[in-house]
């Protein structure tokens, strides 16, 4: 009896990360298609940084490197910024075992962040600033026509969080910009990724993971603070968190203040309807989420086959 239960939950198991696969990769396909990301003849540099997310990323790329009806080359990217402790061995390792084209780039960073950054403060800035140079330069020396970044659904709204509470901007991480020396496009395949869902494929996966933790700075206090509300949200009020992703999708300029954006100062009333007016200042319920049930997940719980995502699209990437 106990063998027999035994193959029934490794059934179920096996079920449900299937649905997790699948759903990763759609994700991953629409989001490299709405935004044409990858096209024919791309050298793509992953940056790898040994956490779930860039892993995630590397094993979705290469999977539609043998199914997208066009061509494009992946080489992996790990800066090694001489941490103590930092296990160099890893993912030459794992690289080499995969078969994946990678490499390694030596650079003492940390030495210079502990020298420039007092005590007690944070060293993330900074760090960042030296590790996105040397990216660039190694984008450069690689003829890499893209660069591909983890960052996730949930980056991209806590960094709007920030910056509109911190910041004073409605901003986040866009999912394909010119790199701030205009030399490089930067894509973020992930961006439709649910970091939960990264976090459950990297563990069913057994990615080799590094902890981001080696040079004893702490993640920036606000970016904590504000995962955390937005995972209370997903908790208490779910589907609060899709509609804010959505919102990002679906901006409106006529109504918000920015007059760089929309030319307020020309407006003219035209004797015309325009269902874009005033009734859109009408209050109103939301209703598109209050019924919001999230079906991937129940059905992880119960290993049901009642889920709306059970089928992935192939998409064409031309």
């Amino acid at each position: 009896m106990s063998i027999e239960i035994s193959a029934t939950q490794a059934k179920k198991q096996q079920y449900n990360f299937n649905k997790l696969q699948k759903r990763i990769r759609r994700s991953v396909g629409e989001a490299i298609q709405h935004y044409q990301m990858i096209e024919d003849g791309d050298k793509v540099m992953v940056c790898l940084s040994g956490g779930k997310d860039s892993y995630t990323l590397l094993d979705v790329l290469r999977y539609f490197q043998r199914i997208a009806p066009i061509r494009f080359e992946l080489v992996a990217v790990n800066l090694d910024q001489k941490q103590p402790g930092f296990p160099e061995h890893i993912l030459p390792e794992y690289l080499t075992a995969e078969g994946v084209d990678f490499r390694i780039i030596e650079e003492d960073t940390y030495s210079i962040v502990k020298e420039k950054v007092p005590a007690g403060k944070t060293t993330c800035s900074l760090c960042s600033r030296l590790r996105r140079g040397i990216l660039y330069r190694v984008a450069s020396e690689l003829g890499a026509t893209k660069i591909a970044l983890g960052h996730h659904r949930d980056d991209l709204l806590e960094t709007l969080m920030l910056n509109m509470f911190y910041g004073g901007k409605m901003k986040s991480m866009p999912p394909k910009l010119v790199s701030d020396n205009g030399k490089h496009v930067v894509i973020r395949p992930l961006v439709y990724c649910r970091e939960k869902d990264i976090a459950k494929y990297s563990e069913h996966m057994q990615f080799p993971i590094i902890p981001c933790n080696l040079c004893g700075s702490q993640e920036n206090l606000q970016r904590q603070t504000i995962k955390a509300m937005l995972q209370q949200w997903d908790r208490q009020f779910p589907g609060r968190i899709e509609s804010m992703f959505s919102a990002l999708r679906d901006v409106v300029p006529s109504h918000l203040a920015d007059p760089e954006l929309f030319d307020f100062k020309t407006i003219q009333a035209t004797g015309e309807s325009n269902p874009d007016g005033d009734q859109a200042f009408d209050h109103s319920t939301p209703t598109e989420f209050l019924n919001y049930r999230d079906e991937d997940d129940e059905d992880e719980a119960d290993g049901n086959a009642t889920g709306k995502h059970g089928v992935i699209r192939v998409l064409n990437l031309s």
